[in-house]
């Protein structure tokens, strides 16, 4: 288990994919009827790291673009954000950058991904040779980059070569079942990850697939939590989180939000969280913040460029009461 303490240096590598989401625009638009649309940033790993930029902390990405226009916005895009992209490599062979179609609006809510030929899963170990893992406070990985391979493999050895550099190490479970041949082999593949992670985040239903078919999921973080991770973050959506920490449960409430989509929040989630360790804040304080960056997010178009400043988020916690559920 690496020492959390690492987190204060601020450092995170963040692996998995970057893409172009396509929002139908105006908001409250289905996208059958719009007429146009808003590009932004997308994919969950280039949102988690927009999300700790936006935190004060540094951020690059490793994975791979599609060389094509819709790769070039991507890259564009991390330079706008300031998010490093010097892991980040240009894949041919007509591997192409994931594309989401999404609409700003909660009821019936639509989106729709395109993911044939996904770039960021074309990544590969070898692409590991140029990271100095020793100088990464943490590696965070997204479970979209364990479906398929070479992305597998390396997100694994990724994992393997941050441990024996001290780094921490953090999944966002983030189970996609379009993307995984089967549920056993996600289940398998996402539990020999989880076991090399120090920080583990998930629903009920990404913890009860570590547990199997039948498994439930808040006794599967508690075995993550008192086995090989330091934390295990259980997310209930509406009814707010359990955190598992040192034989600890700590139980927390969730932020009102005024939703205009429901997308964004995991990613603001973690990034607000892993800031704010960082930060040395304690960590039920830290679930809090990320659940008022997920507040945020939530109300506004797009993921990454709705992703809040530190003051900003400062100024929601300020202005808001802790959730009652909170102790």
């Amino acid at each position: 288990m690496a020492d959390l303490a690492r987190l204060s240096g601020r450092r995170f590598l963040v692996l998995g994919r970057a893409g172009m989401d396509l929002y139908a625009d105006p908001p409250g638009t289905r996208t059958e009827d719009a007429a146009a649309f808003v590009a932004c940033l997308g994919g969950s790993a280039a949102n988690i790291a927009a999300a700790l930029v936006r935190q004060g902390a540094s951020a690059d990405l490793l994975g791979c673009v599609s060389d094509d226009a819709v790769g070039r916005f991507c890259l564009k895009q991390l330079d706008r954000f300031g998010i490093g992209r010097q892991h980040v490599r240009t894949a041919g062979g007509g591997a192409r950058s994931s594309l989401a179609v999404v609409e700003t609006r909660i009821e019936d809510h639509q989106s729709v991904i395109y993911r044939n030929g996904a770039a960021d899963l074309a990544l590969r170990t070898e692409d590991l040779g140029s990271v100095d893992f020793g100088a990464c406070s943490a590696l965070v990985v997204t479970g979209t980059a364990l479906a398929a391979e070479p992305s597998r493999a390396a997100a694994l050895r990724a994992l393997e070569l941050a441990r024996e550099a001290g780094a921490v190490r953090v999944l966002d479970i983030d189970y996609r079942p379009y993307g995984w041949p089967s549920l056993a082999e996600a289940a398998e593949v996402c539990g020999r990850a989880a076991a090399l992670c120090d920080i583990v985040v998930g629903n009920d239903a990404e913890f009860a697939l570590l547990a199997g078919a039948t498994g439930d999921g808040l006794d599967a973080a508690r075995a993550l939590a008192a086995g090989p991770a330091a934390i295990c973050v259980y997310k209930m959506g509406e009814r707010g989180a359990v955190t598992l920490a040192g034989g600890r449960e700590i139980r927390t409430g969730v932020y009102p939000a005024r939703a205009l989509k429901p997308t964004g929040a995991g990613d603001a989630f973690l990034g607000g969280f892993l800031a704010a360790l960082a930060d040395g804040a304690a960590i039920a304080d830290a679930v809090l913040r990320g659940s008022g960056a997920a507040a945020i997010v939530v109300g506004r178009v797009g993921c990454a460029p709705a992703m809040p400043g530190r003051d900003e988020l400062d100024a929601f916690l300020g202005s808001h009461p802790a959730p009652p559920e909170t102790r």
